[in-house]
């Protein structure tokens, strides 16, 4: 018997709390570094016990049969570096039905808020919930307040970040991928805009592991749901290391200062 979409989502978010790591960064541009040697880097992943990796539908495709793991997440948004002043906006190249066909137990899109052709990534979006309603299968919603004609409130303290999580939310996404607000009064906000569970993007590396681990530990106490996070995991050396640390964390409740005992 088929999966439900309850089942689905607990398998992914255990508990309701989920450590996923995207890995679709080399459609955008390539070469990338830390995706040169998918197998490697995917099998790392599933060991150390990451919950969801997050695919374009190809890698997929190959991954699938070679690790016969249940918990890929198709994402189906795609634009290139070479795109021009279009390079922010994405577009869809596949469905629900695609998705679990090739074996997903998830479907991703991205929307950036502001961007000029925002309405198509918007109206893009909307369509692939409806698909995914007709065959059960969750959606994460990636929404990022990015794109040149964002127009803030003043009095918006996560400076757009609790509308982009809204707006998942209000597509019919299951979960929601958001950037950091920069502190756990702001981000308390943006995870009390929705209902549905909401992860943390990581961004570039700029400062020690251990200042993330801090920001996953803030974003948990105030109703965040984990990470969403690539770069900071598959370009570190120590990719195994972090995920189990930021397992701690996400999913035994310890302090950022206790996970970091994995990091040696």
């Amino acid at each position: 018997m088929a999966d439900d979409l309850d089942e689905r989502l607990s398998r992914l978010l255990p508990e309701g709390r989920g450590l996923w790591i995207p890995m679709d960064h080399g459609i955008s541009g390539y070469p990338e570094k830390g995706l040169d040697n998918m197998d490697e880097l995917i099998d790392s992943c599933i060991v150390a016990g990451a919950d969801a990796i997050v695919l374009q539908k190809g890698i997929l495709s190959h991954q699938l049969p070679r690790t016969k793991w249940e918990n890929f997440v198709m994402h189906v948004s795609v634009s290139t570096v070479h795109g021009g002043k279009r390079s922010g906006t994405k577009v869809i190249v596949g469905n629900a039905q695609e998705a679990l066909k090739r074996g997903a137990s998830a479907i991703s899109c991205q929307i950036n808020l502001g961007d000029d052709q925002e309405y198509k990534m918007i109206e893009s979006a909307g369509a692939l919930t409806s698909s995914a309603l007709e065959y059960d299968i969750p959606v994460l919603g990636m929404v990022y307040p990015r794109g040149p004609n964002l127009n803030l409130s003043e009095d918006d303290a996560t400076n757009g970040v609790a509308h982009a999580a809204r707006v998942a939310w209000e597509l019919g996404c299951h979960v929601a991928k958001v950037p950091w607000t920069g502190n756990a009064e702001s981000f308390s906000k943006v995870c009390s805009a929705v209902p549905i569970p909401v992860l943390i993007a990581g961004g570039a590396e700029d400062k020690p592991f251990l200042h993330t681990l801090k920001i996953v530990e803030e974003a948990i106490s105030v109703g965040g749901a984990g990470v969403c996070m690539g770069r900071q995991i598959f370009s570190a050396t120590d990719s195994v290391a972090r995920i189990k640390a930021l397992r701690a964390v996400i999913h035994e409740g310890a302090s950022a200062n206790e996970a970091a005992s994995y990091l040696g």
